[in-house]
């Protein structure tokens, strides 16, 4: 589990598309959004490199908390 800062997150339209991106990147991720903070906990089989990949794939820089 890794929580991302998305500081690009504000809608629900931005979650929308990272919901997509990582859906395409791991079909069983679990993502917990934090809209107000602009975090993301991600929990994958993927190594954080390639979530932060997927986060970019969906238009957002993020960083790991």
């Amino acid at each position: 589990m890794t929580k991302f800062n998305v500081p690009d997150m504000s809608c629900g339209h931005c979650k929308a598309a990272i919901e997509k991106s990582m859906a395409a990147a791991d079909s069983a991720a679990k993502l917990e959004f934090d809209m107000e903070e602009r975090t993301v906990v991600i929990e994958s089989v993927l190594a954080d490199d390639a979530l932060t990949a997927a986060l970019k794939d969906a238009g957002y820089d993020s960083s790991i908390v």
